[in-house]
């Protein structure tokens, strides 16, 4: 059989074609395939990271992230010696901390929140404590419920004769530093026993539970006791929340809207961090109200990394700051949220 020059040429052509095409849809796959980012750390804005993350993998440009909950200090240490690709903290790293990481850190704050104090005891709704009762139980100086103290800021409300039982964070956390820092804001001696940490030295023996579910579990099933959780964990958990009064005298509950109040007036620096001592005093709102952050490397040095962590970003401050009202929580302003954008976008490199 003769096989015409022509049609060989065009038989050949289109075979040549039909290879490159099958050759750069691999390449291309090879190319778009998906990178994983793995990150750890604050309990407190675990909710929104979830729905963060979970309508991330279903973008035109899908990241496929996982965040596991372990408290600020846990993923602030992951961090540092590098077992993730990011972290989440309610306090943003300090210049020592940031000092351990060879990568060197960059800050994005995602949202902010108020802290509830959330308590188990039955008959007795709208509990309000003062700026001076709150920091004195948490301080081991009030220790029955029916203190004179509580009773004079909730006329008719039936306290019983019992004792106070303190549930708080078994781990380094910075839903506890945002506690502690308000609270050492409204009471000298509090600051003085105890003082903003992550990581406070409580009195007598309180019962302790890992991240935000587990205090709130403890309060949960604990008639008596009083805690503190991020307050979604108190809505989802179906607690009751103080009324907690502030630097103006109102007694206010730990709502979106008042916690927007007390953080309107938030100045961040140009690294995107916050003087932590003026979030504990705010002039107007819930006044235990925190921001939280996530921390990427400056470097990475897995492809396609960096790329991955710049497209997280830049949707966590723009689409995804649209969620955070709904899941309970403020958004960072549209200013800032373009600058970190920005800063990320020049400042993190790799292959």
């Amino acid at each position: 059989m003769v096989v015409h020059k022509t049609t060989f040429r065009l038989a050949f052509t289109a075979s040549v074609v039909t290879a490159a095409m099958v050759l750069g849809s691999v390449v291309g796959a090879f190319a778009q395939k998906a990178v994983t980012l793995n990150g750890a750390g604050a309990t407190f804005p675990e909710p929104l990271y979830q729905r963060y993350f979970s309508e991330l993998r279903k973008g035109s440009q899908p990241v496929q992230v996982n965040y596991q909950g372990i408290g600020s200090g846990g993923g602030i240490k992951q961090l540092a010696n590098g077992s993730v690709d990011f972290a989440g903290s309610d306090t943003a790293m300090t210049d020592a901390e940031a000092a351990k990481v060879k990568n060197g850190v960059l800050y994005i704050p995602t949202a902010g929140g108020p802290v509830a104090v959330v308590y188990n005891l039955p008959g007795v709704s709208n509990l309000k404590l003062s700026r001076k009762v709150l920091p004195a139980i948490f301080s081991g100086q009030i220790t029955k419920w029916n203190d004179p103290k509580i009773a004079a800021d909730n006329a008719g409300a039936k306290l019983p004769n019992s004792q106070i039982k303190l549930a708080v964070r078994a781990d380094s956390s910075g839903t506890s530093y945002i506690f502690t820092n308000a609270l050492s804001s409204m009471d000298s001696y509090f600051k003085g026993r105890i003082g903003p940490n992550k990581t406070p030295k409580w009195p007598g023996k309180p019962v302790s539970g890992k991240g935000n579910p587990g205090v709130a579990q403890i309060v949960k099933r604990t008639s008596g006791s009083i805690g503190y959780v991020e307050a979604s964990f108190a809505t989802n958990n179906k607690l009751q929340s103080a009324l907690v009064q502030n630097s103006r005298g109102s007694y206010v509950a730990p709502t979106l809207a008042e916690a927007n109040k007390a953080l309107n007036s938030v100045q961040f620096n140009s690294d995107h961090r916050v003087t932590f001592s003026k979030l504990g005093n705010p002039g107007d709102g819930y006044p235990i109200t925190g921001l939280t952050w996530l921390m990427v490397y400056k470097t990475y040095t897995q492809p396609g990394d960096a790329a991955a962590v710049k497209r997280m970003v830049r949707w966590i401050m723009t689409d995804g700051q649209q969620l955070n009202d709904n899941l309970g929580y403020t958004r960072i302003p549209q200013g800032i949220a373009s600058k970190v954008v920005s800063s990320v976008n020049s400042g993190v490199k790799g292959p």
